[in-house]
């Protein structure tokens, strides 16, 4: 099957998921996509797996430098995540169907939170040069022009018709982002702000600039939206990094030109910081999982808690869903505490319910 295939078939989507889960070991739960630069995130897994993107069925291909052209399956923290070192852009050729492909298959891999990063163009004049954004919104303008991955026939077994993304960013990862930004002593290059994307290659005017900040855009660049889209389509909670690699240009009368080499020097003084940034967001989003284990007697509580969850929710299926033996309800010895925490952090299933008893427990 040809990787410049312009649409796909449910079908297409699981013959990648297939042919990855017959490689791997473990389901990912969580997704980074790498912005241009950035490929150095992936260095953070442990016992990696990688698959360069055209040994994978259905998969694009990079073409701009800073991006590798890699899937990197791995653990970070106790968390078992995937990582494209290299993502596709509209400016490429490629059709917007393409460039969010690998989402799509994320959700049938068992992906539950995505976490996009960017290089983009500082519109804010209280951005510098190496701050990291915090997306809490964004301007489709590939999508003002009928740019939108979700155009089509509607896939109910992704999602609805018609998705809402006034909450397309996750607030409660927002929270966590500047939780850990304020540990790690990072709070000072931390923002938050409106991410607009443009086609690109180009890079902006000065009127472009301007319109955009009117616009409300604090920064500016050629990727992340589509996925999003598609993510939020499939019921993926997601966050967006922007790094601030260059300041728009904003005067006619400015000597500075934006360029590629510029993004990728900001790209390496930063990649550190943007490596601790989310390697402890990786760990928070495991806390409220692991707080269930320390609670006195709680082992017992989340083993019925969980069995009646996974009882409601695949009937006599366990064995099917890939459900370990002992979540039977008749089963008559009872794991500990400890065994119990090492099968939920190990099947995407249990620890989706558990997070979710969690919620229930501790709902604020």
């Amino acid at each position: 099957m040809s990787a410049m295939k312009h649409s796909y078939t449910y079908d297409d989507y699981k013959e990648t998921a297939n042919w990855l889960l017959t490689r791997i070991e473990r389901h990912p739960t969580v997704a980074i996509i790498c912005g241009s630069g950035l490929g150095g995130l992936a260095d953070l897994l442990e016992k990696k797996k990688t698959f360069p993107y055209e040994e994978i069925p259905n998969f694009p291909r990079s073409t701009v430098q800073g991006h590798a052209g890699q899937l990197v399956f791995g653990e970070l923290n106790g968390k078992q995540c995937i990582c494209m070192k290299g993502r596709f852009h509209f400016y490429e050729g490629y059709s917007v169907t393409q460039l969010t492909f690998p989402v799509r298959v994320f959700c049938l891999l068992g992906v539950e939170t995505l976490i996009v990063t960017n290089a983009a163009g500082g519109l804010n004049p209280e951005f510098h040069v190496g701050d990291i954004m915090v997306i809490k919104d964004h301007i489709n303008m590939l999508g003002f022009a009928g740019q939108n991955p979700l155009c089509g026939p509607n896939d109910e077994r992704f999602g609805v018709r018609f998705p809402s993304m006034s909450d397309a960013y996750d607030r409660d990862l927002w929270r966590l982002a500047q939780d850990a930004a304020r540990e790690q002593g990072s709070s000072a290059f931390l923002q938050q702000g409106v991410y607009c994307v443009l086609a690109g290659p180009c890079f902006e005017t000065v009127a472009e600039c301007r319109l955009l900040q009117k616009l409300g855009a604090d920064a500016v660049g050629m990727s992340t939206v589509p996925e999003v889209l598609v993510a939020r389509h499939c019921g993926l909670r997601v966050l967006g990094l922007s790094l601030i690699t260059n300041m728009a240009v904003m005067d006619y009368c400015s000597t500075k030109c934006a360029n590629h080499e510029e993004v990728l020097e900001t790209t390496h003084m930063r990649t550190q910081d943007l490596q601790k940034l989310v390697s402890s967001l990786i760990v928070k989003l495991m806390e409220p999982i692991l707080k269930l284990f320390q609670v006195k007697k709680m082992g017992g509580l989340i083993f019925l808690i969980v069995n009646q969850m996974l009882v409601l929710a695949c009937g006599k299926m366990h064995s099917s869903c890939g459900i370990p033996s002992w979540t039977n309800v008749t089963s008559v010895g009872r794991p500990d505490a400890t065994q119990i925490q090492r099968e939920v952090l190990q099947h995407p299933l249990l620890l989706r319910t558990t997070r979710q008893c969690y919620r229930r427990l501790y709902r604020k």
